[in-house]
């Protein structure tokens, strides 16, 4: 019984997808939804950030933890959830010779949502991204904002101004230039939770959410780390036209809390939202509040639509 609606629920049902782009890269997608995908009330887009591919981040099933998977609380709602794995994340394509920066991401933003569109009908997207996703995100709405009905950004980075963990990352800048691709394993998914308020997220989510990364990705691209130490901003906010929210960790050593606001400030739509999650730090949905994560995300996709009087 959903605890919304106060209705029957179907079962959830999990789909893979591929689709490609530039003629031979293959994107893998992954749907969720509760009955047939054509009756639910909207899409959902789920972009992921710089070091995890799609599932882990939006799929993550750990025993004991009520609704642990996102893509499984909003299906149960009526949504019909997506995710794509970026070009060289997870099961998409990982072989050419690229380090997959921000604007590609945008790129396979954009041939998702072609896909999705093709198969389920012509709807604009809800789409939330994290971190470096909340970038690719931010620059598929900017120039695709057709496509776009409501855009959630979590965790994101506008100038990198007051930004304590891109300072330090910047220390790594030359090294990530030089290759396409950086390690990662289950101590560096470790010191994701670590390194801004220790103890926002439960040791056994932590551990469950870094093997799920490392069983798909035992490297990831540098384009992302590379972007946001040198070559921000690259999205503008000015030209984001579509409702917006902006998510912020209280915690978060990514998400500067007044470039953030300076970011909010520019945004031309009033129909926009800027909410701060106490007691979260990074990687929102792993943490020991996401249950308040969700929460505002739910309110904002399901928000009336504003009426304007001329």
């Amino acid at each position: 019984m959903d605890e919304i609606t106060n209705r029957p629920t179907a079962a959830i049902k999990g789909e893979d997808h591929w689709t490609t782009k530039d003629g031979n890269v293959r994107l893998f997608l992954f749907e969720k939804c509760a009955g047939d995908p054509k009756a639910t009330t909207a899409t959902i887009l789920f972009v992921h950030g710089s070091s995890m591919a799609a599932q882990p981040t939006f799929d993550l099933q750990v025993e004991g933890r009520p609704d642990s998977s996102a893509m499984d609380f909003f299906a149960r709602r009526g949504f019909d959830c997506w995710s794509v794995d970026m070009e060289g994340y997870g099961r998409s394509t990982k072989d050419r010779d690229n380090n997959a920066p921000i604007a590609q991401g945008a790129d396979d933003c954009f041939a998702a949502a072609n896909y999705i569109q093709k198969l389920r009908g012509k709807r604009p997207f809800l789409v939330y991204g994290i971190s470096s996703g909340a970038l690719r995100a931010a620059l598929f709405a900017e120039r695709h904002p057709e496509l776009v009905g409501r855009l959630a950004l979590d965790a994101m980075v506008w100038t990198g101004e007051g930004s304590p963990t891109l300072a330090e990352r910047k220390k790594k800048l030359p090294e990530f230039r030089a290759k396409n691709r950086r390690p990662i394993d289950k101590a560096f998914i470790h010191s994701i939770f670590d390194r801004d308020h220790p103890g926002t997220a439960e040791e056994k989510v932590i551990d469950a959410f870094a093997d799920a990364v490392i069983a798909l990705d035992t490297s990831v691209p540098t384009g992302t780390y590379v972007d946001m130490c040198s070559n921000l901003p690259v999205v503008d906010p000015e030209k984001i036209a579509v409702p917006t929210l902006i998510m912020r960790g209280q915690w978060d050593g990514i998400a500067g809390f007044d470039d953030l606001l300076k970011f909010f400030a520019k945004l031309p739509n009033p129909d926009k939202h800027f909410a701060v999650m106490p007691g979260i730090s990074h990687a929102s949905f792993q943490q020991k509040n996401y249950a308040l994560v969700y929460h505002i995300l739910w309110s904002f996709f399901t928000q009336p639509a504003p009426i304007y009087r001329g």
